[in-house]
């Protein structure tokens, strides 16, 4: 069955690459149709197109609110409860919409995410490889960096934080309900967004149970490391805290 399945996925991305030559960018990057395709195929995480910018103002956002925190990169139609893994939606979206940023719907069954200003996540990244923390995909833009994490309900995550003597403002958390801005798209502060660390498939495992304390996105065969929301939580609020200036301002 998983073969008849991806060879159909396969056929569906060869229809739409010669319907749009333009599938690779220069320099060898992926397309927004592509890699809302493989997002939704490959790991099995729901996506929608985000709004984008005005097309008579590249500057503002095509959302009617004219202060927006967020240009281009939040969901407005379809909404955010629009996501899907479906490929021919996917391959509808960017069809007709192909420079519609890509976001993620966070929580569920798809991955959290934790986000905090650029310095102090490259500080808090350091300071985790040093401890031999095992880290999953992150997601960088020029001024904020977000970490992927196993999925968690606001019940487990209001109990963490509660237990912290102080949770800076520039540290956000994206879970259910929310969504995440993913590569390549167009960051709403300027230059685009890309993969510090990328998705790095697990190596396929027998059949069986899972080990214990493993965390793991899995879809058609298909599993990523995730770590989980308090194996890294105390690193990010201590680099928040440190964080000059702002980061505290929404945006991605």
């Amino acid at each position: 069955m998983r073969e008849i399945l991806g060879r159909r996925l396969q056929r569906l991305r060869d229809r739409f690459q010669s319907l749009r030559p333009d599938r690779v960018q220069s320099g060898g990057t992926p397309s927004l149709l592509e890699a809302a395709l493989t997002c939704a195929t490959t790991f099995q995480w729901p996506v929608l197109p985000g709004v984008g910018r005005s097309g008579t103002d590249g500057g503002r956002c095509a959302c009617p609110d004219p202060d927006c925190a967020v240009p281009g990169a939040h969901p407005f139609d379809p909404g955010l409860l629009a996501a899907s893994t479906d490929p021919r939606m996917v391959a509808w979206w960017w069809t007709n919409r192909p420079a519609a940023p890509v976001l993620m719907a966070t929580g569920g069954s798809a991955p959290c995410a934790v986000s905090l200003p650029a310095g102090a996540a490259a500080r808090a990244l350091v300071r985790l490889d040093a401890q031999g923390m095992r880290l999953g995909p992150v997601v960088a833009t020029p001024t904020r960096w977000a970490l992927l994490v196993a999925p968690y309900s606001l019940e487990r995550l209001g109990e963490l934080l509660y237990a912290k003597d102080h949770v800076p403002s520039s540290l956000r958390f994206h879970g259910e309900g929310g969504y995440l801005l993913l590569p390549p798209s167009a960051a709403s502060s300027g230059g685009q967004v890309r993969w510090e660390r990328g998705p790095r498939p697990l190596p396929r495992r027998p059949a069986g149970p899972k080990s214990l304390g493993a965390r793991a996105s899995q879809a058609a065969g298909t599993e990523l490391w995730l770590p989980d929301v308090e194996a890294v939580v105390d690193a990010l609020v201590e680099a928040s805290s440190g964080a000059s200036g702002g980061g505290s301002r929404l945006a991605y």
